[in-house]
């Protein structure tokens, strides 16, 4: 498994990440944490949120009956979405959602924090508060964010002490925005609109490292573009590229994100230990740089 380094931490992570948000649905959760870790993935992500923390409990109860320790795992979780009603980046919701995790985890500490989602009434200095007690107590060793731009990190960093190491943002074959703006630099159409302020190129100059969620997907949960009729062009280049690299289409969709020298993760949502095993085996395959921009453009984008 290919493994990089965590933001600017000393960390050496797995470039696949295990998403728990369908922990509690998986047919055999045992099963399904040591498959992953079997072939290399150490980094698990969870939210106080997912089916209303059964999923963290799910994830505890199923390594207790693993030889796995919890030493030898990155367990990432995440807060600050109150469903339906409204986020909450204050002192005592963040304090109070990680002391949450941890007893549904069973752990003593994460080892890291993301902020999910941008809270409008965000206090920096209150997520400062926050983050340093955690810190000092020893239950949160890395903060980060997710789905926040360039200027929400920075408003953040006005207070906040500790490095913002990671971003978990979405981003995969379909779903190209921070990709296509880049590229259409000076132009004037729609794929030149800046709609995140440079978040790759922010990410990889502030040393933070882009965590991409449901990248088999297209539009926003609309579905997944692998093997869809909707997307035959794509399907087809997937699939050819595919057999030439010795993965599957899924694989291949991952190590499309796994090229770009930004070194992200790609978050694996999948509870199917042979779908884990596809994409942490495709996490080795390094697509040239013709055959990247050949999926791209198969995927409806163009160039200037």
């Amino acid at each position: 498994m290919k493994k990089i380094k965590f933001g600017s931490t000393d960390l050496e992570v797995s470039a696949v990440i295990l998403g728990c948000m369908r922990m509690n649905k998986a047919k055999d959760p045992v099963r399904v944490i040591e498959t992953a870790v079997e072939h290399g993935i150490n980094f698990f992500d969870h939210a106080d949120i997912y089916s209303n923390g059964e999923c963290e409990e799910v994830f505890r109860d199923a390594l207790k009956k693993t030889n796995i320790k919890r030493e030898d795992l990155i367990i990432q979780s995440k807060c600050g979405i109150v469903p339906g009603v409204m986020f909450d980046f204050s002192k005592e919701h963040i304090i109070k959602a990680v002391e949450g995790s941890l007893q549904r985890l069973g752990t003593d500490y994460l080892d890291a924090l993301l902020l999910h989602r941008p809270d409008a009434l965000v206090e920096p200095e209150e997520v400062a508060e926050a983050f340093s007690k955690l810190e000092k107590e020893g239950k949160v060793r890395h903060f980060g964010v997710s789905n926040q731009n360039p200027s929400q990190i920075d408003l953040l960093k006005t207070a906040v002490k500790q490095p913002l190491v990671a971003n978990q943002l979405q981003f995969g074959i379909m779903h190209t925005g921070m990709i296509d703006q880049g590229i259409h630099v000076n132009m004037t159409d729609e794929r030149s609109l800046d709609h995140d302020g440079g978040l790759i190129d922010y990410s990889r100059i502030n040393d933070m490292t882009i965590q991409a969620w449901s990248p088999y997907q297209y539009g926003f949960f609309e579905g997944v573009f692998i093997d869809n009729p909707k997307f035959p062009e794509l399907n087809e280049k997937l699939k050819e590229l595919a057999t030439r690299y010795g993965t599957t289409s899924t694989g291949l969709a991952s190590a499309w994100i796994l090229r770009h020298p930004a070194k992200m993760q790609v978050i694996a949502g999948t509870m199917n230990e042979q779908r884990i095993k596809e994409i942490a085996e495709a996490a080795d395959v390094v697509l040239t740089r013709e055959d990247w921009y050949s999926i791209y453009l198969a995927a409806g984008n163009d160039l200037p």
